[in-house]
């Protein structure tokens, strides 16, 4: 089977259209399944799609995204896994665009453009997909590549171990850092998901998202060979003037925590990232302003720009 998409639900309303996307697509009936991990602690409505072939709806009980995912991702037999939210769904020919790109790269996360959408479904903004040559590092500065607009080659997945069960929020970047340190990504520059945007209505603890965020990140700072493969993708000022922002900010961060051992080892990388960033660069404005401006995701930038041509 091609790909699995896995669905958790806390039951909105909003379920229903997020699982038809996927019946909607034409590989559906040879080549997809749709596996609804039901988290809300109660029954779902009765729905038509509950009898359609191919789906099946699995019950856990209020352990969050990470352990639904991880637990539908368990029973998949798809060779890609997509993970999608109750309230975002696929564009109609949203799989045959990656399916096609599939065919052409054995990279292990695959992923196209997507909408953003406000509560009510019109379109706020359109994330091209950002090149894959470095997504490491611009994942690591903080770009994000949807989920949703993603689909995972499941030996990859369960190779680096799934979802973190102990972050709610940044789990989806979480997973692409960790892959993407080690695996090849792939694009395609085809709109394949709408996702909803925004605080309200959202199931994400936003209390805890910079922390959980900080966390993991730190994590993979840890792995020995992270700075390594962070040091050969920082090609240019602005992605030198990133990579030391990384670990300076790490260094930051765990000395406020009290960790000097590890803010000692992010500082002396930071040190080592600015040597490695040569004379040429040092003498750059775009160097500095990577360093201590907040990293502007180039996705949401150029979606912005389109947005403001478009009024």
């Amino acid at each position: 089977m091609f790909c699995s998409t896995i669905i958790p639900t806390v039951g909105r309303a909003t379920l229903s259209k997020a699982v038809s996307s996927v019946l909607a697509q034409a590989c559906y009936q040879e080549d997809l399944e749709v596996i609804v991990v039901n988290d809300s602690g109660s029954r779902l409505p009765p729905s038509e799609w509950q009898h359609v072939p191919k789906v099946q709806v699995i019950d856990t009980y209020r352990h969050e995204r990470s352990v639904a995912r991880n637990t539908g991702a368990a029973l998949a037999t798809g060779r890609y896994l997509h993970f999608l939210d109750d309230d975002d769904w696929l564009l109609p020919d949203a799989m045959s665009h990656l399916r096609r790109l599939s065919e052409r790269s054995d990279a292990s996360w695959l992923y196209g453009a997507s909408r953003l959408v406000d509560r009510k479904g019109q379109t706020l903004i359109t994330l091209p997909s950002v090149a894959e040559d470095d997504v490491f590092l611009k994942s690591m500065c903080g770009e994000w590549i949807p989920l949703q607009a993603s689909i995972v080659r499941a030996d990859a997945f369960f190779a680096v171990g799934g979802f973190n069960t102990l972050i709610n929020g940044p789990e989806d970047i979480d997973l692409l850092r960790r892959l993407a340190l080690t695996e090849r990504v792939a694009r395609t520059e085809e709109i394949v998901a709408c996702i909803s945007w925004g605080r309200e209505g959202s199931t994400t603890d936003w209390a805890r998202h910079s922390q959980q965020s900080r966390w993991a990140k730190e994590l993979i700072l840890q792995q020995a060979e992270t700075f390594q493969r962070l040091r050969l993708l920082a090609q240019g000022p602005q992605w030198h003037g990133g990579l030391v922002r990384i670990y300076l900010a790490s260094a930051m961060w765990n000395l406020q925590h009290k960790r000097l051992f590890s803010a000692l080892a992010r500082a002396a990388l930071a040190l080592r990232a600015l040597l490695n960033a040569g004379a040429a660069t040092l003498f750059s404005r775009e160097f500095y302003r990577s360093i201590f401006a907040t990293y502007q995701g180039e996705a949401f930038l150029a979606g912005f720009r389109e947005a403001a041509d478009g009024a």
